[in-house]
């Protein structure tokens, strides 16, 4: 018997993926009989809202919601609490899935009798610009965005620390509780966390892949990682550990050009040690950059890596320092601090 399936997916000015989106939707495998499915808009300015109403008028079991509160933790745990499913499936308007993507997900969620089941990306550019297919495979990249195994893809069902938005038994949200509405961003790492913290697991299917489209400029991209990096602090003082290992080395990273700057005008005998450490790191950037080059047999990726993997690592650690300066040091509620969406 398959279970009653609510899907809930946030948005924000999404004309130009909605669309692909719903049809997605529209051509699960799942029976619509015991499927719904909410979009909580956060206010859409665009079309995104119209579009929306447009596929509800033919499709009633679409439904839009709105998010006055406008991020993302907000919208999540307003489809939580309306939803009439056992099953909860997360999706994101900036991603593609395929027909059986529900299906599986509920198949496996009950079949490892998990708390959280997920598949891994395909990260495409959102155009075929150099600069946008550049960016796509910085983000496909083990030195550009570290051993997340949903980024790199893995061959068999494995256990993780996080998996791309996630299915759920809404029984799990009874017995840990909703999303934490301080986290702007980065809700999901703590939620993930404490899964794991109250003896459950989450799952990494790698029979799911998800077409995810990333950023189409660089200013966008180094926005998203500051932004990604700023909340994890947060995040670490609410579980009182790290959510991961591999989120502190972009920090120490940049830790390392500040204080190993500085020190360099105390005590000049530390300038060769300075120098052998960002030596050390542009040679790691140019290995990775001439390596994604042979891989994916593009010329202009010797341009752009180098500038977009240093980029990523500075916004993530600058963001980073920035959350802990604001969350530990001074203790700042995230309500106090202005965050564009």
């Amino acid at each position: 018997m398959d279970p009653f399936v609510t899907v809930i997916i946030p948005s924000f000015n999404e004309e130009k993926h909605i669309t692909s989106l719903l049809e997605n939707i529209l051509h699960q495998d799942y029976p619509r009989a015991k499927l719904e499915v909410f979009i909580i808009d956060a206010l859409s300015n665009d079309r995104t809202r119209e579009i929306i109403e447009e596929y509800h008028n033919r499709n009633p079991y679409i439904q839009m919601l709105l998010n006055e509160k406008r991020f993302v933790p907000f919208a999540l745990n307003a489809g939580i609490k309306k939803s009439h499913g056992d099953v909860i499936v997360r999706m994101d308007a900036h991603s593609e899935y395929p027909a059986n993507y529900i299906s599986l997900l509920v198949k496996n969620l009950f079949e490892l009798d998990a708390d959280n089941v997920g598949g891994f990306w395909i990260t495409k550019p959102v155009n075929d610009t150099p600069k946008a297919n550049s960016i796509a495979i910085a983000l496909t990249s083990v030195f550009g965005v570290g051993d997340a195994q949903y980024r790199l893809g893995v061959k068999k069902v494995c256990k993780v620390d996080t998996v791309p938005y996630g299915c759920f038994r809404k029984s799990l949200f009874d017995r840990i509780g909703l999303f934490d509405e301080e986290l702007l961003r980065n809700q999901d790492d703590e939620f993930n966390a404490r899964i794991i913290e109250n003896g459950g697991s989450i799952y990494l299917i790698p029979d799911i892949a998800i077409t995810y489209f990333a950023r189409s400029d660089i200013s966008s991209l180094v926005k998203m990682f500051f932004q990604y990096a700023f909340f994890k602090p947060l995040v670490n003082r609410k579980l009182k550990k790290p959510a991961t290992v591999r989120q502190f080395i972009p920090l120490l990273f940049v830790l390392f050009l500040l204080l190993g700057w500085l020190g360099t005008f105390i005590l000049p005998a530390l300038f060769a040690v300075y120098i052998f450490g960002a030596g050390l790191y542009l040679l790691f950037n140019i290995f990775f950059t001439i390596k994604s080059t042979v891989d994916h047999g593009k010329g202009y990726l010797l341009f752009y890596l180098p500038w977009i993997f240093f980029l990523q690592h500075l916004a993530y650690g600058f963001g980073y320092l920035a959350g802990i300066i604001n969350f530990v040091l001074l203790k700042k509620s995230p309500t106090t601090i202005s965050t564009s969406r």
